[in-house]
């Protein structure tokens, strides 16, 4: 691994991803020994996830550029894996056409540098550099006031079809993506309620057979924390149980850390329950806290839906991130888990907006990731 003095001086653009250096570097990575086997083999359901192979995982948030600097803090907070996560667009709920934009975007709405396959490429190189994996995790964009994945829902099974064949296409994009760039995982679905229902299970089990084809990796698929990982019947022909673990807490603005401890109880215990059942390991795909005083409440509510701007707290933020690893971190079946989110060269005066937001940078949540991130 590369001392701090030359971190700061390794720069990558997108003008200079075909330089020599670069070129050399993805040769070398081409023929070395594939990393995420060890990382992901099968391990006793009763027994604990060794701490050298558990994924300290945060979600990448793409940019215009990536220097060796940018990943300076994920180091020192001792984070060993990023989600990469570019996005197709889908226009409607309903409409069952995604329209993927995998060269350098243009225009709002339409991503940056960083989520482009370029980008993709460019940043897990340089994070592999410097000792850091990375899960690919391809998202849908949909278009629609306040839509999110898990309300797409066609209105016909002509509709469907052509929805999954349109999906099949973007999915195995970025299978081929990840194969080529020896990227160490790959989600090939984000919070897709109603794709998911039991009616489309052979449809996932092609994708997947179909994604195998290109991409040799281990998978897993991101699962709503609400019912949604329950109902899903495919989980056998995946490595890995993905979840989105905004589960709430507490309904109280900035409760105490004990009774946030006691809001993760009867979630850990059905969650412990039902992976018996599966007995395959969880990772949580996304996990996070806004730095507001009803953070715990309804985690996976963005701040701006809120009003929540003039009034930050981000004592309740530390105080849900040390809940959530004293309640989770060693459970015998938890990989691992992905903070949401992280934004590369954030400044400590940056926009307000974000640090209002989830991330937790440079703020008393860091230091709590930190600590249990960089621990025994």
């Amino acid at each position: 691994m590369l001392g701090l003095g030359a971190w700061l001086v390794l720069w990558v653009r997108p003008r200079h991803q075909n330089s020599r250096e670069t070129a050399q570097e993805a040769q070398r990575l081409a023929t070395a020994p594939s990393a995420f086997g060890a990382a992901f083999a099968p391990q006793h359901p009763g027994r604990a996830v060794p701490d050298s192979l558990r994924l300290r995982g945060v979600s990448w948030v793409g940019g215009d550029s990536i220097t060796a600097a940018d990943l300076i803090p994920l180091l020192q907070n001792h984070v060993t894996w990023i989600a990469q996560m570019p996005f197709g667009w889908q226009g409607g709920t309903a409409e069952p056409e995604i329209r993927t934009n995998t060269g350098r975007p243009a225009g709002r709405h339409h991503g940056l540098w960083g989520e482009s396959d370029a980008g993709i490429a460019c940043t897990a190189r340089l994070a592999r550099l410097h000792g850091l994996r990375t899960l690919l995790k391809p998202h849908l964009w949909v278009g629609g006031r306040s839509a999110w994945p898990g309300d797409i829902n066609m209105t016909s099974a002509a509709d469907w079809d052509a929805w999954f064949a349109s999906y099949t296409s973007f999915m195995l994009h970025y299978a081929q993506l990840a194969e080529t760039e020896h990227l160490d995982g790959l989600c090939i679905g984000t919070e897709l309620l109603h794709a998911t229902e039991p009616a489309h299970e052979q449809a996932w089990r092609t994708l997947i057979r179909r994604i195998r084809r290109l991409y040799h990796g281990p998978l897993t698929y991101a699962a709503n924390w609400s019912g949604e990982y329950q109902q899903i019947r495919f989980w056998d022909a995946l490595d890995y149980v993905g979840i989105q673990a905004y589960f709430p807490l507490s309904p109280a603005a900035s409760p105490p850390l004990d009774t946030l401890l006691r809001g993760w109880q009867p979630h850990l215990r059905a969650l412990a329950a039902w992976q018996r059942t599966i007995n395959k390991p969880v990772v949580f795909t996304e996990i996070g806290y806004k730095t507001t005083p009803d953070a715990a409440a309804r985690p996976w509510e963005w701040p701006e839906r809120l009003g929540a701007f003039d009034n930050p707290d981000e004592a309740t933020q530390a105080r849900c991130y040390e809940a959530m690893f004293r309640a989770c971190w060693g459970l015998p079946w938890l990989k691992g888990m992905f903070i949401w989110k992280w934004y590369p060269g954030l400044a400590a005066d940056g926009p307000a907006r974000r640090h209002a937001d989830f991330t937790p940078q440079h703020k008393p949540a860091e230091a709590v990731l930190a600590r249990w991130y960089g621990g025994p």
